[in-house]
C-alpha cells in the first residue's frame, strides 16, 4: 500500500464553477516530494491541508473533514475502461492517487500513516458536484458517478507530516462497525434509509453530517442513536 502521486491544483477560471470568480482548484497535477500535510482549520475557513493545494469553494469543501481527498489507482483503471480514455493521477481532483488500498471499504475512523510522521483519519466520502461534472466533460458524469459507488475518501489529519511520491500506507487502526466509505456515500446519496446506522462511526463524521442524520430521524420519527463509548472515535 503506498502512494503513486501527491498532486496539488492552482485555482483557476472556468465556466463550470459555482465559487466566487467561478474559480476551482479541482485540476491537480502530480508534484515532487516532500509536500507538508497539515491540520487546514474548520471547515466554511479551512481550505486544504496540502501545502500548495487550493481550494475554492470553502462552503462545500477544505477544512477538518476534508484535507485530503485520496482516490485509488485501481479505481481509475475501472473508470478508464468505462470512459474509453486515459485518466492521470489528480485528474479526479485527488490529492493522494494511491495504490493496493481499498478506499471505498475503509472505515470511518480507520487510521493510517502515511511515510514517516503523517498519521490521517478517514472521515467521508466524495459527493460529486457540478464542478467535478464540467472538469471531467462527461454529460450525465454526477448521476453515473454516483450510482458506480466509487467515491474515493476524505481524510482528516491526525499528526501533520510530509509525503512524497512512492511513501509506504500502514493502517494503524480498523474499527470494528459497519460505516464504510462505500456505506457512507450510499447512505448520504442513493440510500437515505442507511442514515441512522452511519452514526456508529461516532466521532469520526463531522458535525454537520451527523446532524442531517439527526434531521433524518427527527422527520421519520425515528429514536435518536448514541453511540456508545466503543463507536467514538477520534479526539
Amino acid at each position: 500500500m503506498h502512494l503513486i502521486s501527491v498532486n496539488v491544483g492552482r485555482a483557476k477560471s472556468v465556466g463550470y464553477s459555482d465559487a466566487q470568480g467561478a474559480l476551482t482548484g479541482i485540476g491537480k497535477r502530480p508534484v515532487p516530494g516532500p509536500v507538508r500535510v497539515f491540520a487546514p482549520g474548520p471547515k466554511g475557513v479551512g481550505a486544504s491541508g496540502v501545502e500548495g493545494d487550493d481550494v475554492c469553494d470553502l462552503r462545500h469543501h477544505g477544512g477538518e473533514h476534508q484535507a485530503v481527498y485520496a482516490y485509488a489507482r485501481e479505481d481509475l483503471d475501472w473508470w478508464e475502461a468505462e470512459l474509453g480514455r486515459p485518466l492521470a493521477g489528480g485528474l479526479f481532483g485527488e490529492n493522494f492517487t494511491t495504490c493496493g488500498i481499498d478506499l471505498n471499504d475503509a472505515r470511518l475512523g480507520e487510521r493510517w500513516r502515511v511515510g514517516r510522521d503523517l498519521v490521517l483519519e478517514v472521515a467521508s466520502a466524495r459527493i460529486p458536484c457540478r464542478t467535478f461534472q464540467g472538469a471531467l466533460g462527461e454529460r450525465g458524469w454526477v448521476k453515473r458517478f454516483t450510482r458506480e459507488g466509487r467515491p474515493g475518501a476524505y481524510l482528516r489529519v491526525i499528526e501533520e507530516g510530509s509525503v512524497s511520491p512512492g511513501d509506504a500506507v500502514e493502517i494503524l487502526h480498523r474499527p470494528d462497525h459497519e460505516v464504510s466509505v462505500g456505506f457512507w456515500f450510499r447512505a448520504f446519496t442513493t440510500e437515505r434509509a442507511l442514515l441512522p446506522r452511519t452514526l456508529a462511526a461516532g466521532g469520526a463524521m463531522e458535525p454537520a453530517a451527523r446532524e442531517i442524520v439527526r434531521a433524518y430521524q427527527l422527520r421519520h420519527g425515528e429514536p435518536a442513536l448514541t453511540p456508545g463509548p466503543s463507536e467514538r472515535t477520534g479526539p
